[in-house]
Order: structure tokens, then sequence, then C-alpha cells
């Protein structure tokens, strides 16, 4: 087995990634990350041998990086411990298949098995979002790209009984089978959720909302996002409205929440996409006199208040 003890990262990664090509999973042993503090790379002499020390949260990251779910450590011989990476299987809704588009994101795909609130790298940001709106004080909101209604659900919970009647809340979706479970999840009266295409929603007479949410739905094929971008805050909101907008910095691969966006022709993460989309939002909020805030870190937040209006 593998022991490192005062080799650099430049050694270390190489080796891994030689390993990974021909295996499965790979096994070796490293200092002990409780046995020391400080920043990577810390020279460590523990009993005659320098050590390099670094983080169990770099190693988690270099598993990232190497496509791998980092097993749970075993102690090994003082002062080491046994750390495994195991590649991530390909299974992902990226690589779906579906005869029907809108089904690629149904109850038969990878992608219902994803459970963004449980990832506090999501909740987190998502909660401060809703935070930065001043959620307690919109009685109507817009949700594109509900799914199954998670995003409603974090919403319900920072309301209290007696404000959630008088919430009215729209979700749309064009799985059919998403819609289904969001209508059973949330029967309550003030909640509705809609099968539609949110290329048409002029059809839908859904009238103005003071809260837009879109997570993870306007950098969708077939979406033309800015010219929807701006018929949504032109004829759906209201006056005093604000916008949540989420833009994927991720991929979801075999279980994991994969830091990094990706598009086609790329073997890397290539965020050249994202940044221009987050960027035309921002510069167009703030022409329409939108105080803006960009959050985030695997989701990107754009958070979007009227100036004047709520939080000063």
């Amino acid at each position: 087995m593998r022991r490192w003890t005062d080799e650099t990262m430049q050694q270390i990664m190489p080796e891994l990634r030689a390993a990974l090509a021909k295996s499965p999973e790979v096994c070796f042993e490293v200092l002990d990350p409780d046995l020391s503090t400080g920043y990577a790379g810390t020279a460590v002499e523990i009993e005659g041998t320098t050590h390099l020390y670094r983080s169990l949260k770099s190693w988690m990251e270099l598993a990232e990086l190497l496509g791998c779910r980092m097993r749970t450590p075993k102690p090994s011989d003082y002062p080491y411990v046994k750390l495994r990476f195991r590649r991530l299987s390909d299974d992902s809704f990226h690589r779906s298949n579906a005869e029907k588009r809108a089904e690629k994101y149904g109850e038969d795909s990878p992608f219902w098995q994803i459970r963004k609130l449980e990832e506090p790298a999501f909740l987190h940001y998502y909660l401060q979002a809703l935070e930065n709106v001043d959620i307690l004080n919109k009685s109507r909101i817009l949700d594109l790209g509900v799914h199954r209604g998670d995003e409603y659900q974090a919403i319900r919970s920072l309301l209290d009984e007696a404000s959630q009647p008088l919430l009215e809340f729209v979700g749309i979706d064009h799985a059919k089978s998403a819609i289904a479970e969001a209508t059973r999840r949330f029967p309550e009266e003030g909640a509705r959720f809609i099968q539609a295409d949110i290329n048409d929603l002029s059809r839908l007479s859904l009238g103005r909302f003071d809260l837009l949410i879109s997570i993870g739905t306007l950098q969708s094929p077939g979406i033309a996002y800015k010219q929807l971008l701006m018929e949504l805050v032109q004829q759906h909101l209201t006056p005093s409205g604000a916008l949540i907008l989420g833009f994927p910095n991720c991929r979801w691969i075999g279980g994991e929440m994969c830091y990094g966006a990706k598009v086609p022709n790329y073997t890397m993460s290539e965020m050249g996409h994202l940044y221009s989309d987050v960027i035309f939002a921002k510069k167009y909020l703030q022409q329409k006199k939108y105080r803006v805030t960009v959050t985030g870190k695997q989701y990107v937040f754009v958070t979007a208040t009227k100036i004047g209006v709520g939080r000063e």
C-alpha cells in the first residue's frame, strides 16, 4: 500500500490518476489530519519523519477533482490513516436518453433521486437568498422549474402556521410526473402546480407576482434565456417584486454533487457560459433599478430586490 509522507501534491495527483486508470478504487496512507492544523503543505515532524500536513477537506476535494468519492477513513499504524478513493459511477441524469424531453426529469429518471435541500452547499445559499428577498413578507410566488416542490418545502418551513394560508404559490414544470408528485405533497389550497412549457407562459394568464424563483431551469436547452428573463421581469413581476435565479455550477454524477459547470466538447469544467448568463442577469436587473447580489458555489444565486423597497 502506498504511503505518502513529504511528497508534494504535484507528485501525488498524477500518481493517483494513473492508479485510478487501472483500478476503480485506490487505497493509500497519509498523515492523520487530526494530528495537526494549518494550511495544506505545512511541514510536521513526527518521530523523526517529516510529513506534509493536509486536512480531511483537502483530501475530499482531491477525490472530487479525480472523479471519485472518498470512503470513510480507516485507522492505520500511528501516525497514519488509510484513505480510499472510489471512482464515481456514470449514473447521471445529464446522460439521460428519455424519449420525451420533459421526462428527462421525471420519476423514472436519475434526476428524481436528487434532493437538493439535503446538500448543505445548496441549502445554505438558497435560505440566504430567501432571507435576502424578505420571504416572510411575500404573498404571491412563482417558481419556474418547480419539479416536485422542494424549493416550496423550504419556504413553507420558514412560515408559521398563521401565515401559510395567506401565501399563494404557483409552480410550473414540464414533467408530468413531477407535477403530480408536487400536487400530492402539497395539497393545501394556496399551492397550485401546473404542467406547462415555460416558453409559453402567456396562455396561462398567471398575472403578476412579488417573488419569482427559477433554479437550474433558465439555462435549459430550448429556452431563450435572455428573452425569457426580460419577459418575466416586464410581464410577471409586480413593481416591487423580487427574483431568485439559480445557475448550476455543478454536475450530479454517481450520487454526488460535483463542483464545476460542464459544456459539450469539453472534458474539463468550463464556466464561460455560466458567467455570461449571470452577468447578463445582473446588468439587466440593475438597469431596472434592482439591487443584485451574486452568491453560492455549486449553484450560483442571483438575488434581486427592488431599490427602495423592503430591507435597506
